[in-house]
């Protein structure tokens, strides 16, 4: 019978390595029962000892596929032609071309479509054909036992090598298949994933150009204001005055924060805080920015630690915080906890939750519950910042709202040599 080839990595993955260990060794065994029935129950004289021989050569060909000789480029069609070899020796030593078990090539082919290039397939058939022609006029006749005929022994072999064919071929295939379709949705996951990054560098750049061209503007404009400032007399002018100055210095915010988060503006030297020195300045800065008195804070992150902080994290929860505070303009819920090692952020909102297609692709650009183009940016730029810290994000609807979840690993925060 024939004996499975194994597959090197760039092929086949571990798991369809294993199978291929699998079927050589089912092949051995079937050779080793096929041999003793056909001696001891059928009573037919075969040569044994190299048919033992050749038993040994797959059972070193399996050990051999286990070792560093499964990384050479060219084991795969070796092994697929000591095989080959193999299934051939064994039937010419046992009638060549008469005995039924040569349709066992069948499942040689079909190893070598599934796991091999096109043109190196044609020419392992092409190898079968010459090995079938070649064990017709050179093989050890069968010597059959009185009152045995060839005929019925032979459809009775064929038979069972048939099935044992279908058998093994469906089981080969149907799982290399399913292995193949994981590992397709893996590559389109990570292809996406590459997708989303060249997207994020994109529009880094992007956003880094447009804070360099709109910081000198907002200079001129905050120095407009502050000689109004100083030229008005009248009170509600003043207070209009403040009201514009104060709506530029969160615009130059905006700005330092985008050439912040893109390393421009920040010197690569994060600032050492604590966890909950973050949290309260977080809300406090935001409340300010946005003029919003309906944040309800809730710190439960228990002892404080030393963390590393750049302009990232927090431009990431303002993002976030954002977007509820659209959606929920008179209530913002964050509360902040510790759940093992993970720093876990929620932000809660009063508004109308997400639709089930927003939450099936959320984190994907462009997807929006605000129905506006170009929107949904916010949340897309968070969930991929926080999965490179080691994180993850994910949302859910509430019974008054929604709340957005993120689990950030406090050992990507931490100061080195500090125990998380």
């Amino acid at each position: 019978m024939a004996a499975a080839a194994a597959v090197r990595p760039d092929l086949a993955d571990g798991r369809d390595l294993v199978l291929l260990v699998q079927l050589r060794w089912l092949a051995v065994a079937g050779q080793i029962a096929a041999i003793l029935i056909a001696t001891f129950v059928l009573g037919i004289d075969l040569p044994l000892l190299p048919m033992w021989l050749v038993l040994l050569v797959l059972v070193a060909m399996n050990l051999i596929s286990r070792t560093p000789f499964r990384h050479w480029r060219g084991a795969v069609v070796v092994e697929m032609v000591v095989d080959m070899l193999a299934l051939t020796t064994q039937l010419a030593l046992s009638g060549g071309a008469t005995n039924p078990f040569t349709i066992l090539y069948l499942l040689q082919v079909t190893l070598s479509a599934v796991l091999l290039p096109r043109g190196t397939t044609w020419a392992l058939v092409g190898l079968v054909a010459v090995l079938f022609l070649a064990i017709i006029p050179f093989h050890v006749p069968l010597v059959l036992p009185e009152g045995v005929e060839l005929f019925p022994l032979y459809i009775l072999g064929f038979a069972f090598g048939l099935l044992l064919d279908a058998v093994l071929i469906t089981a080969f295939v149907t799982r290399i298949t399913a292995n193949l379709k994981e590992r397709t949705t893996r590559l389109a996951a990570l292809d996406q994933r590459a997708l989303e990054e060249d997207h994020i560098v994109r529009m880094g750049l992007f956003a880094s150009g447009a804070a360099h061209e709109l910081g000198t503007p907002l200079a001129s404009i905050s120095v407009i204001l502050g000689d109004w400032r100083h030229a008005a007399t009248d009170p509600e002018q003043r207070e209009d005055i403040d009201a514009m100055q104060k709506a530029i210095d969160r615009c130059k915010a905006i700005v330092t924060g985008i050439l912040m988060t893109s390393g421009e503006a920040r010197g690569e030297a994060p600032r050492a805080t604590t966890v909950h020195t973050f949290i309260e300045d977080l809300a406090n800065d935001w409340s300010d920015q946005r003029d919003f008195e309906g944040l309800s804070l809730r710190n439960d992150f228990g002892e404080d630690m030393q963390i590393v902080l750049d302009a990232t994290l927090k431009q990431m929860m303002m993002n976030v915080l954002d977007n509820a505070l659209e959606v929920s303009p008179t209530w913002v819920g964050l509360d902040a906890a510790r759940r093992g090692n993970d720093l876990v952020l929620v932000v809660r909102d009063h508004g109308t939750g997400f639709a089930p297609d927003i939450l099936a692709d959320i984190g994907r650009a462009h997807r929006s519950t605000k129905g506006r183009q170009g929107r949904g940016l916010g949340l897309f730029l968070t969930v991929n910042a926080i999965r490179k810290l080691g994180g993850d994000v994910t949302v859910a609807n509430v019974s008054d709202g929604a709340e957005v979840t993120l689990c950030l690993p406090l050992q990507s925060l931490a100061l080195r040599g500090e125990d998380v």
